[in-house]
């Protein structure tokens, strides 16, 4: 009979990516070890096949810091972006890409007489094993249920009124958005949904220059920030964008 399951599981980010490098990492290492030590390529181009343990220890090495990421790292992230918040206990929260819920149950454990609304499309590409369910389950194993909701929707489509949130979050989710009008109706969005006064807290390892340019063309006053640049990877960084009052 199978255990039930106890603690939250918050899935792998990006897992093809981190399959890819690990896979490219032992291609190259099989072939550094097996290759005969000079392979002719052309009449005068010519392969040192030992030259080939560099690209595998750096692809295997990204693997290995994508992993640590996963397992520490994004755990750590978390509390180093909510803590870039003061928290009073009240506020209404917004979670943009709140894929399994790690961030969404971070600020809904600091909100007792709060909310935290978390959106998103679920796709398995940015996240393994993303679901609703998923991320429910998640908030159920957290004891937040009760102040957390789920929306699937997308970042630029968002059904709020105007001013309901205090602060909203995002980590890893704006860049999928590929095109750049649509990332910029996702970031007005935000603004717009965020109170006089509210701040958001924008965490990305690209773009997040076009985030930090948009909120200032919007009125906001902003800042960054860098997460570890050992337990995340690739190296975030969070933009803090605060409407004024």
């Amino acid at each position: 009979m199978a255990k039930p399951i106890t603690r939250p599981d918050y899935g792998i980010d990006a897992p093809a990516v981190m399959r890819n490098l690990f896979l490219a990492g032992v291609v190259f290492l099989l072939l550094a070890i097996f290759l005969p030590r000079t392979v002719h390529l052309a009449p005068n181009v010519a392969l040192n096949s030992p030259s080939l343990f560099w690209p595998a220890g750096f692809l295997i090495g990204e693997g290995l810091l994508f992993l640590l990421y996963v397992k520490v790292g994004k755990f750590r992230h978390r509390d180093f972006m909510l803590s870039l918040h003061n928290w009073r206990g009240d506020e209404q929260v917004l979670d943009v890409g709140c894929g399994r819920g790690l961030l969404l149950a971070g600020a809904a454990k600091r909100i007792p007489d709060g909310h935290a609304t978390g959106i998103d499309v679920w796709s398995n590409v940015d996240m393994g094993g993303n679901s609703p369910e998923a991320t429910t389950h998640n908030l159920q194993l957290e004891g937040v249920t009760s102040r957390a909701t789920l929306i699937s929707i997308p970042a630029q489509q968002m059904p709020f009124p105007d001013a309901t949130f205090d602060v909203v979050v995002s980590n890893l989710c704006l860049h999928n958005i590929y095109d750049r009008a649509t990332r910029t109706v996702a970031l007005r969005q935000i603004v717009r949904v965020l109170k006089p006064g509210g701040t958001a807290l924008i965490s990305d390892y690209k773009r997040t220059g076009e985030y930090a340019e948009a909120f200032r063309l919007l009125g906001l006053e902003v800042t960054t920030k860098h997460g570890s640049l050992v337990t995340t990877f690739p190296p975030l960084t969070v933009v803090i964008a605060r409407k004024p009052r």
